[in-house]
């Protein structure tokens, strides 16, 4: 079943023809053939690496972005949603609306390699550097899941890597880290508003998709996971946002429900080292930096996404 094809069923229809082909047939050893990759002895449960629908690259990659100055955006509204990134004073953004269909851009932002990457089953936006030991690559969308976070894969070795855990999970790779870039996720009337002179991607894409609606229909507001997880918890809704880091092997997540009644800049300490969080509740963004003012790389995830892989994570809570 091609691309085209999946993005026309209704959402469950679409994630469940993926997961039932690998509980038809289950794999029993530690190693397997998945979407055309060879999955041997990975760093997570190899039962846990599930089939999302799409076949490998099912979902395209946009590899060669096209560019729009912010007057020429005038499909945009005021609270369209975007990944936002600065490198060097080149000023981007990559909308959501694009994003869902793509997952994937490689781009070249302030002359540094790197890869826009946004989940939809997760919320998850981030971007990472795609020069290897001064190689560089393309990456990917593998059309398997793990924890339903995409897998994306690199071209150059075909090593699978976990978009949340920013690791190779499988392949020549494995165990490697990719290089993460702070990003902002956003809204248009808060991005425009500090940077007015931004490139916005074109939905000039090479591709013919519908980027006036989600494939993923209310998906972002209602309670539903399609895909079993390592760990879930019942603490808050499912897709309430969340602002998580990692410091020293430290995690926290910061909950937009519970800094509801707090002030932005929120100052605090994980792993040792002071970090004051700036967050707007109305966009559900956040920004947390170091004592210095430098942004530090954090995740804005769906609540079930961020304890899936951080079970022991520790949770800012109102006090007020």
């Amino acid at each position: 079943m091609n691309f085209l094809k999946l993005v026309g069923l209704r959402l469950p229809a679409f994630f469940l023809a993926g997961a039932l082909t690998l509980f038809i047939s289950p794999e029993h050893s530690e190693s397997a053939q998945r979407n055309g990759f060879s999955i041997e002895d990975p760093l997570v449960p190899l039962e846990e690496i599930l089939g999302g629908g799409p076949s490998r690259d099912g979902i395209p990659s946009i590899d060669s972005p096209k560019f729009i100055l912010a007057a020429e955006a005038d499909w945009l509204f005021p609270d369209s949603r975007f990944i936002g990134l600065d490198i060097e004073g080149d000023i981007r953004v990559y909308p959501l609306a694009i994003l869902n269909w793509h997952e994937i851009v490689n781009d070249t932002v302030g002359g540094v390699p790197v890869s826009i990457t946004f989940c939809p089953l997760c919320g998850t936006g981030m971007a990472f550097r795609r020069d290897f030991d001064g190689a560089f690559t393309t990456l990917g969308v593998s059309g398997l899941l793990y924890n339903s976070d995409l897998l994306l894969y690199d071209r150059k070795s075909k090593s699978l890597w976990s978009q949340v855990m920013g690791q190779a999970v499988s392949g020549p790779r494995k165990g490697e880290r990719l290089v993460p870039e702070p990003i902002e996720h956003t809204t248009w009337a808060d991005w425009k508003k500090l940077h007015p002179q931004t490139k916005v991607l074109s939905r000039d894409t090479g591709f013919r998709r519908d980027y006036g609606r989600s494939p993923y229909g209310d998906y972002d507001q209602n309670g539903d996971i399609y895909f079993p997880l390592s760990f879930r918890s019942s603490q808050y809704h499912p897709k309430e946002r969340v602002i998580g880091i990692e410091i020293n092997e430290n995690f926290k997540a910061y909950p937009f429900v519970e800094l509801f009644q707090q002030k932005s800049p929120l100052e605090d300490v994980l792993g040792g080292k002071q970090i004051i969080l700036e967050f707007n509740l109305e966009t559900r963004n956040g920004v947390i930096r170091d004592a210095k003012g430098n942004v530090l790389p954090s995740i804005n995830a769906f609540w079930f996404a961020w304890y899936a892989f951080h079970p022991e994570t520790q949770i800012f809570r109102n006090s007020n």
